[in-house]
């Protein structure tokens, strides 16, 4: 329910998520039904409950801990109609006055980092450390960044004085948009979303992933006290199928942004085709790093392990095949696998680990297929999955846990080197010339971002330039300006995300001709 003052909403909050986490840990121990938190949808700026619910799980655990709503069209519509009466008021304000309550949601985010740390670990199976350094001050960082952000956007203007006419353009936001966001990055890429199309002026209805939606219905508790109007913001927790396919399914929805993979993206495409809507589609990658002999190797590594194997492997921009000049080949291999097996994976909350659990049961199925295709496939495999063991408390033994796992000896048409595995896996392959880099490079259906490890100024800015990648990093990986566009080439996505992008989307351009 909406609670009527700041100061009550910011103790329920707390007190929630202090609940909840002795809750939890104590259904951890008990497995009783009545201990697991129960999410409700957030329509019009009240909480409502559904009649049905989806079992979410605790991946470091491997135990039901949440029951996520099983939304359909009935909350979805719902959802819109409550976006669609809060659009005129929400629109009609200036850019200054939503920025200042963008602001505020940031602070408030801020205020509440440790909570939202704990949570989003427990939901997704990642370190508490990473959770607390990179996802919630990310999340927070997305709020205050576009909040400072609309207020530098010009427009076009031309002057026609034979015509005796004056031209300019307006941007209008569009109205209801629809925002589908994945289990990776839960709240880091749902605020990514929601960020550009509140400042814009649009209200939403949002859809975060089934398998973890907590931080984001932790989120919906400081909508009011930042002073978001109700119908503003609406989450509708649910499944693809059911409540995606109903927003993206929606007349009145003209715009859908949405990250995940290219399956689900062909789907959303054919879904809103006969609506005409505005479509951003962030998906999969399959990102290369290609290393030159005159690499900085000491800091190449350091990298290339981060990027290979942060976040267990589940991030889009991670890296998944390295190439390496033979002439290096052999020390590169081995210092990075030395490097791969000090990768420690283990329960999250212990600070030591670099990794936790993956998201699911069958995910972790997956990605151990394609190290088991690899090796039928003649591969070897130098670390991690069946070569190390994990030493895991008896609490986490049914945790989805995974090491850090090196392989070569991949064919570049194998699967294991054609398709996103989205684990803590990555393939290293040789190469003799600059055209046999990029080309391997290229060589596979994805487009989403690559790097590049050498000294050699002119080489850099040449084998960028010929990567079909959407952010190609030379010497660092991860290095973010949000202003500059975000977004892939191929399979992996249509259109840009970030400062100018993000605002193009959300807004609808205006040209007006004044004849004086």
């Amino acid at each position: 329910m909406v609670r009527d003052t700041d100061c009550f909403v910011c103790c329920h909050f707390q007190s929630v998520v202090l609940v909840w986490y002795h809750c939890v840990t104590a259904m951890s121990k008990t497995s009783q039904q009545s201990s697991y938190l129960v999410l409700e949808n957030f329509i019009g700026g009240k909480f409502v409950s559904c009649r049905s619910h989806i079992d979410s799980y605790d991946p470091s655990i491997g135990e039901v801990y949440c029951k996520v709503p099983d939304s359909g069209k009935e909350e979805v519509e719902a959802a819109v109609a409550a976006a669609k009466e809060a659009f005129p008021d929400w629109s009609a304000r200036s850019p200054e006055q939503r920025a200042q309550i963008l602001s505020k949601l940031a602070n408030l985010i801020d205020e509440n980092l440790e909570e939202f740390a704990q949570a989003e670990s427990r939901d997704q199976g990642k370190t508490v450390t990473f959770a607390r350094t990179v996802d919630i001050p990310r999340s927070a960082y997305n709020f205050r960044f576009f909040a400072s952000s609309l207020l530098h956007h010009t427009n076009d203007c031309s002057q026609m004085d034979h015509m005796g006419c004056l031209n300019y353009t307006i941007r209008c936001p569009v109205g209801v948009a629809g925002l589908i966001s994945p289990w990776n990055l839960p709240l880091y890429l749902l605020t990514w979303k929601i960020a550009p199309a509140i400042a814009t002026g649009n209200t939403v209805v949002a859809k975060p992933s089934e398998m973890t939606s907590v931080t984001a219905w932790m989120m919906c508790k400081l909508m009011q006290q930042a002073g978001v109007p109700p119908g503003v913001v609406n989450m509708v927790f649910g499944t693809g199928p059911k409540a995606g396919d109903a927003l993206v399914g929606h007349p009145d929805v003209p715009l859908i942004s949405f990250t995940g993979s290219t399956a689900t993206a062909q789907c959303i495409t054919e879904r809103s085709a006969p609506y005409c809507k505005k479509l951003s589609l962030e998906l999969g990658g399959k990102n290369p790093a290609i290393v030159f002999a005159d690499a900085d190797l000491n800091n190449c590594i350091q990298t290339t392990v981060r990027s290979s194997f942060s976040n267990q492997g589940e991030i889009c921009l991670c890296t998944s095949r390295i190439y390496v000049e033979r002439s290096i080949y052999s020390e590169f291999l081995d210092k990075f696998v030395a490097a791969a097996k000090k990768w420690r994976t283990g329960v999250p909350s212990d600070p030591g680990n670099n990794n936790g659990a993956l998201i699911s049961k069958e995910h972790l199925e997956k990605v151990r297929s394609f190290v088991a295709l690899a090796k039928s496939e003649g591969a070897i495999i130098h670390c991690g999955e069946g070569v190390d063991q994990l030493d895991l408390p008896e609490r986490n033994a049914s945790g989805y846990f995974m090491p850090a796992t090196v392989i070569s000896g991949v064919s570049d048409s194998s699967r294991v080197m054609q398709d996103e595995i989205f684990g803590p896996v990555t393939c290293i392959s040789p190469f003799d010339t600059e055209d046999e880099a990029v080309s391997k490079g290229n060589g596979v259906r994805y487009g989403l971002a690559a790097t590049v490890w050498s000294q050699d100024v002119g080489k850099v800015h040449r084998v960028a330039r010929r990567l079909q990648a959407g952010l190609v990093w030379t010497n660092c990986w991860l290095v973010r300006d949000l202003n500059l566009p975000f977004g892939g080439m191929k399979n992996s996505g249509v259109g840009r995300e970030g400062g100018k992008d993000s605002y193009h989307f959300f807004t609808e351009v205006k040209t007006v001709t004044i004849k004086h």
